[in-house]
């Protein structure tokens, strides 16, 4: 073990750390996630801000001071300064970008050894949501009840099915960064099987369908590793941009009629705020001025970029779609590359899941980017470290 760079051996402590932790978060509760701000201000010393980064850096702090200064006309005021979205955004940019930072100081053997964990905790959780598919969540619920907190049935798929859009999310970059670090590439299928089966034996279309997603983005950006991340960058930015002319195309076309509940909710949902979209296109009604419209909207649009539209107005949703534009410019490679083409999944299903399911400023799932992004890096790391390219069957040459 290296013992001259003590900050490195630091971050990649605290970033195994995380890793063992990640599973139970994503199995017993996704607020838990919220501790990567720990692990941020723990690495703080690691926080650097490098020439390639800093038009990501430049735009997401534009986004954050926007978001804030927004607060002078939002409809929505918070009673109490810890339920200020304002404050928790200024304080998680620098926390997160922090731990991402960490990623890239952490010492090679624990960078390698954070990747392992990272690999066989998510397939661990993976077999483990395999064995709830079929039991209607009976290890979750029995723990309940061990430690005298029991809950109804019902609820309990509910909150265990919450845990299929995590492993969703993160399995593409914990898989090949696990493979990159000497983790079999088995790991990868009881962590996409445990996510398909208990998503669809709970009724939960969209882990499913971010499985496929994940694989075709990646497979697009293994094929084309120099202009699939340029196509994608143009197509996310694009989709935020035009979110509003979609749902109002979606909305003339009729095409929201005769659907389940829950996707007929959200559609609802979407053409009201496609009605208060119309009246402050360019400044939005504020920052989570989304609460204030219920009952025609419940917490938030359960549409990310229509959220950002709604409250942030032009110039917010121009930042969104720069942001992802760069985040997926920053995946292009001259030549193939595992991580690279992983990445793009899970940031492809990043994009999916916001569009359709969670709210831009829940704090768990802006930590869930955060993670996704220092997953990814450990792993970019570990394959530059490496340089053992694999070939178009998966294998190591």
């Amino acid at each position: 073990m290296r013992t001259d760079d003590r900050l490195g051996v630091w971050c990649g402590w605290v970033l195994v750390g995380m890793a063992a932790l990640t599973p139970l978060f994503a199995w017993l509760g996704p607020l838990g996630f919220q501790l990567l701000a720990v692990v941020g201000l723990l690495c703080l010393p690691a926080l650097k801000i490098g020439r390639r980064e800093a038009p990501l850096a430049v735009v997401l702090t534009a986004a954050v001071v926007w978001a804030a200064f927004s607060m002078f006309w939002s409809i929505h005021k918070p009673g109490e300064l810890e339920d200020s979205v304002a404050l928790k955004l200024l304080l998680q940019l620098p926390l997160y970008w922090a731990a991402w930072a960490a990623a890239r100081r952490a010492d090679p053997r624990l960078r390698r050894l954070a990747l392992q964990v990272f690999a066989w905790g998510l397939a661990a959780y993976g077999a483990i949501l395999l064995v709830e598919a079929f039991t209607g969540a009976a290890i979750y619920r029995g723990l309940r009840d061990a430690i005298g907190d029991p809950i109804r049935a019902d609820l309990g798929r509910k909150n265990v099915a919450q845990g299929s859009f995590v492993l969703a999310l993160l399995w593409p970059v914990a898989a090949a960064g696990g493979l990159r670090a000497g983790a079999p590439a088995w790991l990868a299928l009881p962590m996409t099987a445990g996510t398909v089966l208990l998503a669809h034996n709970f009724l939960s279309d969209a882990p499913v369908l971010a499985v496929g997603l994940a694989v075709a983005v990646g497979g697009l950006v293994w094929v084309w590793p120099r202009s699939g991340p340029k196509a994608l960058a143009l197509g996310a930015a694009g989709l935020v941009l035009v979110m509003p002319l979609l749902i109002l195309a979606m909305h003339l076309l009729g095409l929201g009629r005769r659907l389940p509940d829950s996707w007929e909710q959200r559609v609802g949902y979407w053409t009201y705020a496609m009605q208060r979209i119309a009246e402050h296109p360019f400044r939005g009604w504020g920052l989570d001025s989304s609460r204030a419209f219920s009952p025609h909207i419940v917490l938030h649009p359960h549409n990310g970029a229509l959220q950002v539209w709604l409250e942030l107005g032009l110039l917010g949703a121009t930042a969104a779609a720069l942001a992802y534009a760069f985040a997926f410019r920053r995946m292009a490679r001259d030549q193939r590359s595992l991580v690279a083409s992983a990445t793009a999944g899970s940031a492809a299903v990043y994009l999916f899941f916001g569009v359709v399911s969670f709210g831009v400023w829940q704090e768990w799932w802006l930590a869930l980017a955060a993670l996704t992004a220092v997953i990814a890096t450990l792993g970019d790391a570990e394959e530059a470290a490496t340089a053992k390219p694999i070939d178009a069957a998966g294998h190591y040459e």
